[in-house]
Order: structure tokens, then sequence, then C-alpha cells
């Protein structure tokens, strides 16, 4: 456990430099976190709202996508709805987004202990 806590910190940095605060970083990672751990047990997401997607775009159009698919999750009915209901992307540079979700991507997240 204090493996996957010492990782979440670490991408504290990543996130510190696109001006965001604590609260905002539990956030803005529970939601990258879901979407990575959607696609590693492969539960079915609105087209377009999956891992690999967000992970092919880069620049103003990942920001732009990111900012589209929790727009589009919280619009869901039911749990998917629920857990993204006042979702809002808090990243300004792509380039920290991107980094992000790059880290994100080096694990399996859905096998850690």
């Amino acid at each position: 456990m204090s493996d996957i806590v010492n990782k979440l910190w670490g991408f504290c940095h990543t996130l510190r430099h696109d001006g965001i605060d604590y609260g905002d970083y539990i956030e803005q990672l529970t939601y990258l976190l879901f979407l990575k751990m959607a696609d590693e047990r492969g539960a079915e997401l609105p087209e377009g709202c999956d891992w690999q997607t967000l992970k092919s775009k880069s620049g103003v159009a990942l920001t732009d996508h990111y900012t589209d698919v929790l727009r589009r999750l919280r619009g869901r009915p039911g749990l998917l709805g629920d857990i993204f209901a006042q979702s809002e992307s808090r990243f300004s540079n792509p380039v920290n987004l991107k980094r992000l979700i790059a880290l994100i991507d080096e694990d399996v997240w859905s096998e850690m202990q």
C-alpha cells in the first residue's frame, strides 16, 4: 500500500506545475486513475471516453478532449454519472496532462495492493 501512496504523491510534482492545489490534486488523479483502471478491466465506456483514446491525444487536442470526456461522463446515468458528477479538468497545460497520463500508464493499477 505504501508503494501506491508514494507513487501518487510523486505525481503531485507534475500537478503543482499546472497550478493544481491539494484538493484538486486528489480529484484529478481519481478521474484519470478511474479511466486507466476501467481500461485495464475492460469496462465499457462511451466511445472516445476510453484510456487509449486519451493517450493518443496531445497538445491542445488533449486538454480539449479530456474536458469533453469529463463532460460526457458526468452526464451519464447511474454510477458512472455519479462518479463524474462534479468533474472538471483543472489542467491548463497539455504537457502536464500528457506527462501525468504517461506516468499513470506505466503501471497496472488494478493489480496493485
